[in-house]
């Protein structure tokens, strides 16, 4: 189904690619592991920090670095909060698609999956006026349908797997077209760092904002290095609380100010990859 992904060419002679990508889950995140959790105020307060006051702040934090991002948005997160939507598409970042319900695909039947993908592209396109052309499955779970379903809406790009460090050609069977897989690891994911939710999500102590971006540092010094592709996914009820959203900012001056670094949306990533894989 996948052909290796190997080093690529990156625009005007970059060494590597990053990329700062945000998973707008608000509650859908808890709601997708236990729908008891609606009747938990602390629990659905700590959700809604997200697109109520981390998204803002670190929208703020993108202008400041001049960094256009990726935000990866559940239908059910546009539905509740459409001017945050609105916002973030009006800031000129690119808004992506991440499930209906942050169901994974690998949990559901396939009408299931079918819905969840469907609703969330009509949302997302009836709030922003484009349809969004990139996906990460919730969790980052997807099933062995999710290629087939993406490819036959149009997809441009995936971004759930974890089996190279740059862009690679997705072959999907029976089809003559194929997605750019942009691949990811949980290393580079701020829930291992910070998320602790009693009862849903208690990975271990939770770490500080340096310990978490040295992490990233390191992770992306060395994608830097072998020519890959870094691509952070942080998640605004996180990592948009101050502290955290100072040490990030810390980072994304590193990383712009890195020489030979391309930093892009996903979109832009997958479309100059799409272009090389086309040259054949």
């Amino acid at each position: 189904m996948t052909n290796p992904g190997q080093p690529l060419p990156w625009p005007a002679g970059a060494t590597s690619a990053a990329s700062f990508t945000f998973d707008v889950d608000a509650e859908s995140a808890v709601l997708a592991i236990s729908q008891a959790a609606e009747s938990r105020l602390s629990v659905m307060s700590h959700q809604a920090y997200g697109p109520r006051v981390g998204v803002p702040r670190l929208l703020g934090l993108l202008d400041r670095h001049r960094i256009r991002s990726t935000f990866f948005v559940p239908g059910m997160t546009a539905e509740r909060y459409p001017e945050v939507v609105r916002d973030i598409a009006a800031a000129g970042h690119e808004i992506a698609h991440h499930g209906y319900r942050h169901l994974p695909p690998s949990s559901v039947s396939v009408d299931e999956e079918v819905d969840e993908l469907d609703r969330g592209l009509d949302i997302l396109e009836a709030l922003t006026g484009s349809r969004p052309v990139g996906y990460r499955a919730p969790m980052w779970d997807m099933s062995t349908r999710t290629p087939d379903l993406l490819v036959e809406r149009g997809f441009l790009y995936d971004s759930s797997l974890m089996d190279a460090d740059a862009p690679y050609e997705l072959t999907v069977e029976h089809h003559a077209e194929s997605l750019v897989e942009i691949p990811l690891h949980w290393a580079l994911d701020d829930w291992e760092q910070y998320c602790f939710l009693p009862d849903i999500s208690m990975l271990g102590p939770i770490q500080t904002a340096a310990n978490a971006t040295a992490l990233w540092r390191e992770e992306f010094y060395g994608l830097h290095e072998a020519g890959g592709c870094w691509v952070l996914t942080n998640h605004p009820f996180l990592s948009g609380r101050p502290g955290r959203a100072k040490e990030l900012g810390r980072l994304m001056q590193e990383v712009v100010q890195t020489q030979g670094v391309w930093v892009a949306t996903m979109a832009e990533i997958a479309s100059h990859a799409r272009s090389i894989f086309d040259q054949g």
